[in-house]
């Protein structure tokens, strides 16, 4: 997920106004505005608000790239795509009213999807209409327990992330593990699937699993009982604004280990404030960066074109998602939710995240994994991950 290049509060406000005038604001209205003659209908939600913000509106603009790109190339079986976005604030309840406007607006799919907290408890909402799900970011276990055949995700799932964590720890000397997470539903199954894997391999000891709370202003506990427990390599599954004060805590109380970090840190001013010191052996286990593969040039380029920002981690997922709810809708040769969902099943999609097809649980086949280490203040490529 991933060291952001935040949005600019002019190209934000352009974006929202922008979907404002299509019916795509983040605000609810009693009486949605009637779909334009044939147009096809994608829903996302995404956090527009709160401390994930920067995120979501980076999504956003992803996501609108590839509608205009569509549209400009003369849409889908003739008809121009309309893309509605809402905001679910990372925040359960949030997105539970938010998936059921989208409902309303007679969306085919769902393309969105960021903090998994979010979007778990949308899953009953969307399969009870027939929206097929492609779930951009979210990777939580969660988002698979009801074994629903309508939920794709693009991204691999913690498991995935987990194992490669925990095999690039120990390939680097690390012995003993303490995992962090924050109670939600993303990081708590990243931190179990890791604690599983070093345990399941043996290539790590785990000290400890320890929860902090969202937006408290000091993590010194933590930061104690893993000093006490003689931990080498802290693994923090959570979101960036605790990441960033957890890393603070922990080198105040001495702690000169390895500080690995989930990708929902990486994605966004992780190592804002922090000193040369307190950055340095920070690591994160990431998605895309653009920034770091040359492959994707070309497409960085017409983002920074149309939105006058570089695309920073989450935008390529959410590009991605939009292409395979696209694709699908074309190879149905309708925009039926059942014959859409049924095709999204069956992708074989060269994106610009790599080669794209569906497990038959709905993970993606080939999920892609980067080690970032953090380096003057920002992150870059660590070369160590293999």
């Amino acid at each position: 997920m991933r060291s952001r290049q935040l949005l600019s509060g002019v190209v934000v406000a352009v974006v929202l106004a922008a979907l404002a005038g299509c019916g795509g604001s983040g605000q609810t209205s009693a009486s949605p505005p009637a779909a334009s003659a044939g147009t096809i209908r994608l829903g996302t939600l995404v956090p527009l608000t709160g401390r994930s913000s920067p995120s979501g509106e980076a999504m956003v603009n992803a996501a609108q790239l590839a509608v205009r790109e569509a549209n400009a190339a003369g849409g889908v079986l003739g008809r121009q795509v309309e893309l509605i976005v809402k905001d679910d604030a990372c925040d359960p309840g949030t997105a539970v009213t938010a998936a059921r406007t989208l409902v309303g607006k007679d969306v085919v799919a769902s393309v969105g999807g960021y903090c998994s907290s979010a979007t778990v408890p949308t899953l009953k909402i969307f399969r009870s209409a027939g929206v097929p799900m492609i779930v951009a970011q979210s990777t939580s276990t969660d988002l698979l327990a009801p074994r629903y055949d309508s939920v794709f995700l693009i991204c691999g799932t913690v498991i995935a992330e987990a194992d490669f964590a925990v095999a690039w720890m120990k390939r680097v000397g690390g012995a003993r593990l303490a995992v962090v997470h924050d109670g939600t539903s993303f990081p708590v199954t990243l931190a179990e699937s890791a604690a599983a894997a070093a345990r399941r391999t043996g290539d790590l000891a785990v000290t400890g699993e320890f929860e902090l709370s969202q937006g408290a202003k000091s993590y010194a506990r933590i930061a104690r009982s893993v000093l006490a427990d003689r931990t080498d390599v802290v693994y923090f599954t959570g979101y960036y604004a605790e990441a960033n004060q957890l890393i603070k805590d922990l080198r105040d109380a001495g702690f000169t280990g390895r500080i690995v970090v989930g990708d929902g840190a990486t994605d966004g001013p992780l190592l804002a404030g922090l000193t040369a010191a307190q950055s340095r052996e920070v690591y994160g286990t990431a998605l895309i960066f653009p920034e770091f593969l040359p492959e994707l040039a070309d497409w960085s380029q017409r983002y920074q074109a149309a939105f006058g920002t570089a695309p920073g981690p989450s935008t390529v997922e959410a590009y991605d998602a939009v292409n395979v709810a696209l694709d699908a809708i074309k190879r149905a040769g309708s925009t039926d939710r059942e014959a859409v969902r049924k095709a999204i099943a069956t992708t074989k999609l060269q994106a610009m995240s790599g080669p794209l097809s569906f497990n038959t649980d709905g993970t993606r086949n080939t999920p892609k994994f980067l080690l970032l280490r953090a380096d003057n203040g920002k992150f870059r490529l660590d070369p160590t991950a293999g």
